[in-house]
């Protein structure tokens, strides 16, 4: 059975499979990047809207990462197919504001920030609990250590700086609206992650020819990584603290490529 430094490496070590796993890390990193770009453009409070936009650019940042990745191999990437794309699938069931809403020219809302933060928290979780375990199995990779390290650095700003902003929010009297909204998107996103792994993993089965035992033995632990976050795990996905580093994203963001 390969554990998950095993899985990781054979991933890394198909043309093919790397090819999808880092088509899908950028299309998701790009679509973070273009509505933190939008939501900064529509935010009116002159102290947000540059962390947003800072947030945004790192996105980008990620997204270019893993294209340079792909072109390191000689490799062009590839279409994502819908059932792994996290971003849309969370979108269609009503997380985070929707686009149609970004698109518009009309300011944000103090709801609408409150629904972004909320659904940044949450991802953002996921986003950096990833993160990590790349860094603990690839952080020491010649050819991706250093940008799984990078990228999980800038996870975890965000995940500090969305903490910050909700806590904020909540002392302005908010607290109410975000703990019902973060516990109805904790909800819908271990689902949708639930989701998207067992696609990505039918996809890498197929491509790395893995035996009918291994996928099953895969998703059945995928399914019990969801059974644990729906009936406790989802509480770290709610919870806010203030963050041992304060104003992460205050700084300037750092350009790649």
């Amino acid at each position: 059975m390969l554990t998950a430094r095993g899985l990781f490496q054979a991933i890394h070590d198909s043309d093919e499979a790397y090819r999808l796993f880092c088509s899908i890390a950028a299309q998701d990193e790009n679509q973070g990047g273009w509505e933190n770009e939008r939501i900064a453009a529509l935010v009116k409070d002159p102290e947000l809207a540059p962390k947003i936009a800072r947030h945004g650019a790192d996105e980008r940042k990620h997204g270019r990462i893993f294209a340079q990745l792909l072109r390191k191999r000689g490799l062009e990437p590839v279409a994502v197919p819908p059932d792994t794309d996290y971003c849309m699938l969370l979108e269609r069931q009503g997380i985070g504001l929707l686009h149609e809403r970004l698109r518009s020219d009309r300011p944000l809302d103090d709801r609408d920030v409150i629904t972004y933060l909320v659904h940044s928290r949450v991802t953002e979780q996921r986003a950096a609990e990833e993160m990590q375990l790349l860094v603990r199995f690839l952080g020491d990779h010649p050819d991706v250590g250093r940008a799984v390290r990078l990228i999980s650095a800038d996870e975890d700003n965000h995940l500090a700086y969305c903490h910050e902003e909700l806590l904020r929010f909540a002392d302005q009297g908010h607290a109410q609206a975000i703990r019902e909204l973060l516990r109805e998107t904790a909800r819908v996103e271990i689902r949708t992650h639930r989701d998207v792994g067992l696609a990505v993993l039918r996809r890498m089965g197929e491509i790395l020819r893995w035996p009918r035992s291994r996928r099953a033995a895969l998703a059945a632990g995928l399914h019990l990584l969801y059974l644990y976050e729906a009936v406790y795990g989802w509480r770290r996905m709610v919870r806010l603290r203030l963050p041992a580093k304060r104003n992460a994203l205050g700084a300037r963001p750092v350009a790649v490529g």
